[in-house]
């Protein structure tokens, strides 16, 4: 099991970073690259805090992260030591204030530090995403009771949040659903359908779901509520108070193994009316707009994953070009090795900058859709152009699973759907155009 004090000694700051590290002994020579990661640091734009901070995350992906994502992604098991080590270090609180607990951090330096897990394993990333999102809608729409029921507890990783919106039959159509939510004569609302594709549904104690409460509303977004419905952590089938929610087995995945995505059973499970996020009488009606706002914040963290498992096949190409030889020299000395690092490099820090413009745009209150849209299109499609480049640098032995880039080969095509796919991003991104350039 790995270190579970990684940063609990030689503290000298706030963020407990240690100013002077002990060069890190991997024990996997393949791994090694860890160390190696590509300086993009030096002109960022970063605040002290901001430095600190993701040096100290991208610390704890090279010892601990990337030396064990092999196992797990082999097992497709929870890791369950490098979570503690998440909750200790504080990043499920990143974004929530600190009056509950939590950092107070913004966007833009979420985004980052979700770079630098995404660096290590998308896997680890995804843990954190819908948590964060539940949170945000807690923090945005919820009641002083709801912030004060929950955020302290999310904060410390205590319970995890998950959030559903597709079912088996709706994907990128949301006002399709088909699952309800029916006011009782007890004035609780009883829930009915079935949800699918939900990130930590089995292991979160917390699931931010979207009903229909009014199936005749016209349009039919105006008959959407977001309900808050707790369950039992790793309970497939819920019973007493949580009664009515049932968790299948995990959907197998072709990667992003790990984190269990899952379906959700929702059977006459009874929610309290102060379970509607907002309250009842704000609340009802509202889940639409509610669910879209936080995909709007959802997508620039989907950037920043793509931004990360960009960075970590650059670094990949990089090392591996220098040390594989053909003809009598390296092959990174062969222009046309050295044209596709070019490209690679140019694409992630393009990606980059677009991602934390979105964040830093969001943070300052304005409307970031449009931005959020572009950098989440741009971004996942330079992760799985970055890794199929390394991939083809690596030639035969990219196909092995002895070298990192098959799982990174495995998990980059998911960015490309989660949270919008590609073509929903450009039919955003030209609608949005043309409503502010109307003519």
């Amino acid at each position: 099991m790995p270190d579970a004090g990684i940063c609990a000694q030689g503290r000298d700051d706030i963020l407990g970073l240690p100013r002077e590290r002990e060069p890190f002994a991997d024990p996997h020579p393949r791994h090694k690259l860890g160390a190696m990661a590509v300086d993009t640091a030096a002109f960022s734009e970063q605040t002290d805090i901001q430095r600190d901070i993701t040096e100290m995350v991208r610390q704890f992906a090279d010892e601990q992260i990337i030396p064990n994502a092999e196992h797990f992604d082999h097992e497709d098991s929870f890791p369950e030591p490098i979570v503690e080590q998440m909750k200790e270090l504080g990043l499920f609180g990143v974004t929530i204030p600190e009056e509950y607990g939590g950092m107070g951090l913004d966007l833009t330096t979420y985004a980052m530090i979700v770079e630098e897990l995404s660096r290590g394993w998308i896997s680890i990333s995804g843990v954190v995403n819908t948590h964060f999102i539940g949170s945000y809608l807690l923090m945005k729409f919820g009641t002083d009771e709801q912030k004060e029921h929950f955020l302290p507890k999310m904060a410390t990783g205590e319970i995890r949040a998950a959030f559903s919106l597709s079912e088996p039959e709706v994907g990128s159509d949301v006002q399709g659903i088909k699952s309800t939510a029916k006011k009782g004569e007890d004035g609780s609302w009883e829930l009915n359908g079935q949800k699918m594709w939900v990130t930590n549904g089995l292991g979160s104690g917390v699931v931010f779901v979207l009903m229909k409460t009014d199936p005749k509303a016209d349009p039919p977004y105006k008959g959407m509520t977001c309900f808050i419905t707790e369950k039992e952590p790793w309970v497939e089938a819920n019973e007493g108070e949580f009664a009515g929610l049932t968790v299948p087995p995990k959907i197998k995945k072709m990667g992003y193994k790990g984190v269990e995505s899952t379906e959700l059973v929702y059977d006459g499970y009874r929610c309290p009316p102060d379970r509607i996020l907002g309250g009842e009488e704000a609340g009802v009606g509202q889940g639409f707009i509610q669910m879209m706002d936080a995909l709007e914040v959802g997508r620039v963290n989907v950037a920043a994953r793509g931004v990360g498992i960009a960075q970590r096949a650059l670094e990949l190409a990089l090392r591996y070009s220098q040390e594989r030889k053909t003809f009598g020299k390296p092959i990174a000395q062969h222009q046309a090795i050295q044209f596709k690092l070019a490209d690679m490099a140019t694409k992630v820090e393009a990606a980059r900058l677009l991602t934390r413009k979105a964040a830093r745009m969001k943070d300052a209150g304005e409307r970031s859709d449009l931005e959020a849209g572009m950098a989440k299109l741009l971004a996942s499609e330079t992760g799985k152009e970055c890794v199929e480049e390394c991939f083809r640098i690596h030639g035969g032995y990219g196909y092995s699973k002895e070298y990192e880039i098959e799982r990174l080969y495995r998990d980059a095509p998911l960015l490309l759907i989660g949270e919008g796919t590609s073509e929903i991003q450009r039919m955003v991104i030209g609608k949005k155009l043309l409503q502010r350039h109307k003519i």
